[in-house]
This record gives C-alpha cells, sequence and structure tokens, in this order.
C-alpha cells in the first residue's frame, strides 16, 4: 500500500489515507468489494438496494464486512426514491442503525427524511447529487459531505450533464462542506485536477468494475478491459431518466426507443429490468441488460484487486504533481515575496 500523498478534508472525515472512495454499485457493491477498499486505503459503499426486501441479508453483509474489515469502519449506500416512499428503507435504516456503521452515502432524492435516523446514530453522511443546484440545496441539511456528479458518469449522472471539466470548480466555489467529485474520474492525473479544481477527493464507479474483489463474471470484466472511450450510451433520455450504459443490445434497444419520441416505461421495461442486470453479471453475457458504465471505462484495461488499482493511482498522482511542479516558472513562495 503506498503512503499517503494528500491531506483533505475527506481523508480527515472518513479517516482515510487516500482521498479515493468507491461508490455504491447496484449489485456490485458487497461486503469482499467495499472491505477491498478499506484496507487499501480508501472508503466503499455497500449497496443496501441490491438486497431488495430483505434486509436481514443486508446485515448479514453488513457483518460480513465488519469482519473483512477487521474492525475499520467502512460505509452503505441508500438510494432514495421519491415515488417508492421513504419506508420501503427503514428496515435497512434500522439495519445501519443497529449494526452501527459509521458511513452513509444517499443518493436521489433529497435525504431529509432519513437524515435525523442516521445523525442520531452517529452515521457521517455523504450525499451524491446530480447537478449543482441540488448541491447547494442539500448542503443546508445535516450532512456532513456532497458529492456532485458530472455528466460523465455511468449509471444515473442526472439529465443536466455538465462535464466535470465545468462542474468542480463552479462546486468548489458553491459547496462549503468537504467536496467530492464524482464522474469520469479513474487516474492519478484526475484526482490531482480535482484537487486543483478545488475538490477534497473522487468518487470512482467504472474505473473499479475490473476489481479482483467485484463478484461480476470473469467475461464481463475481460470485455471491459477491450472497450474505448467511445463504448457508452445515454438511453431513457425521453424519460428524463438519463441512464449512461454500455453499449449492448440492450443499450442499442433503448437508445432506438429514445429516437423515436417514446415517454412511457412500459416499452423499455424488457431492456431495463435490474435483474437482466444482475443475471449480465452472474453470466457473463454482457449484451443483455443496461450495465452502468461511463467513458473512463477505457481506463479500466487490466483486471487486478483494488489496492492494485489505488497504487497506481497515486502512482499516476505523484507523477502528475512532479510534472506540475516541473512546469513552474517560480516557486509559489518566490512569487509571494516579490508581490
Amino acid at each position: 500500500m503506498r503512503d499517503a500523498l494528500f491531506d483533505t478534508a475527506i481523508t480527515r472525515l472518513f479517516g482515510i489515507r487516500h482521498p479515493l472512495l468507491c461508490g455504491g454499485l447496484h449489485w456490485l457493491a458487497d461486503a469482499r468489494y467495499v472491505a477491498a477498499a478499506v484496507n487499501a486505503g480508501g472508503m466503499g459503499f455497500i449497496t443496501c438496494m441490491s438486497f431488495p426486501g430483505d434486509p436481514q441479508a443486508f446485515r448479514r453483509e453488513v457483518q460480513r464486512c465488519r469482519e473483512l474489515c477487521q474492525g475499520k469502519p467502512f460505509g452503505v449506500s441508500v438510494a432514495i426514491s421519491r415515488r417508492a416512499g421513504p419506508e420501503r428503507l427503514d428496515p435497512f435504516i434500522d439495519v445501519v442503525v443497529s449494526e452501527g456503521v459509521r458511513f452513509v452515502e444517499t443518493s436521489g432524492d433529497s435525504p431529509a427524511a432519513i437524515l435525523g435516523r442516521l445523525k442520531q446514530a452517529g452515521c457521517i453522511v455523504m450525499h451524491k447529487a446530480p447537478t449543482l443546484k441540488h448541491a447547494t440545496s442539500v448542503q443546508q441539511l445535516d450532512v456532513d459531505a456532497v458529492a456532485v456528479v458530472a455528466g460523465e458518469a455511468g449509471g444515473h449522472p442526472g439529465t443536466v450533464m455538465l462535464p466535470q471539466i465545468i462542474q468542480a470548480p463552479l462546486a468548489a466555489d458553491r459547496i462549503h462542506k468537504p467536496l467530492i467529485v464524482a464522474g469520469g474520474m479513474s487516474t492519478g492525473r484526475h484526482l490531482v485536477a480535482a484537487i486543483a479544481m478545488g475538490a477534497d477527493g473522487v468518487l470512482m464507479g467504472s474505473r473499479m468494475l475490473v476489481a479482483d474483489e467485484i463478484w461480476a463474471h470473469a467475461a464481463y470484466k475481460k470485455h471491459l478491459t477491450t472497450l474505448d472511450e467511445h463504448a457508452t450510451l445515454v438511453v431513457m433520455k425521453t424519460l428524463r431518466a438519463n441512464h449512461r450504459v454500455l453499449a449492448n443490445e440492450s443499450a442499442r434497444a433503448a437508445a432506438d426507443l429514445d429516437d423515436s419520441g417514446v415517454t412511457q416505461f412500459e416499452p423499455y421495461a424488457p431492456h431495463a429490468s435490474g435483474e437482466l442486470a444482475r443475471e449480465a453479471y452472474r453470466t457473463g453475457n454482457f449484451e443483455r441488460g443496461l450495465l452502468s458504465a461511463g467513458p473512463s471505462v477505457v481506463f479500466a484495461n487490466e483486471v487486478k484487486p483494488v489496492e492494485a488499482i489505488f497504487d497506481q493511482i497515486i502512482d499516476e498522482a505523484a507523477e502528475a504533481l512532479h510534472r506540475t511542479t516541473r512546469a513552474v516558472v517560480r516557486p509559489v513562495a518566490a512569487r509571494e515575496a516579490c508581490a
């Protein structure tokens, strides 16, 4: 494991060595993967909605993660949907509270309905927002950190789709709590750029899909290592439910529905089923199902352990910092002395 290279508000908030967060991945972010992120010096979040209708299975996963982390704190990801209602989450929040989970990543709608219970239980809460408007609003709540998702993100980047190079500096100006940027973040150069733009850390998804500890089929991971930056599509745009996914048979069928102006979910359902995606991960048949991924999957070009991925990112960041230093005409201290 590499030595710490950065000391930021995020490394201090989460008590981690590196400002690297592995966001919740539906179906994939389980105890083994999250523990690998924690043990490698970052933070990960078990996705509670990977256990629909079965909070006790979720509880067992939380307990397993605690064992694998050898007592180190870890996180849980909670997706909030206004349509489903907060009561759907109550059994999972019960598990978070009773099991003493330290960190919670919330996403989707406002976390206001569940925030009181989480904070009363002593949880550190990071909310993941799809736009700057949502991010500036949610920071008024009792959240501890805010993650802002850019248009390059795999999964559900929202409908604004602002690129990271624009959004990150704007977010740094408007967010007054520890800030994480998500979407397109995959390399050490991205990490250095994010910090230079004012963020305190990065949250990754697509880059981590090829980790050894991700349980998905080897054929799926091998396919990911062959992809270029054009290998994803944004579908379900006519429903205003943008979903960035691998360009496979299901994605192309959904894109055709978009092009036809379909505004009802039913025609999309045969392609958008969550169970179909889970089956794709299980069998390696990556042509069926909407499989979340962003263009940064181009950097996921080798299957290896989480720790090795983190080591590579930190090594790249060190080189990027060295290159930046060499490019400076005069040291900052010297400029200040002349001012």
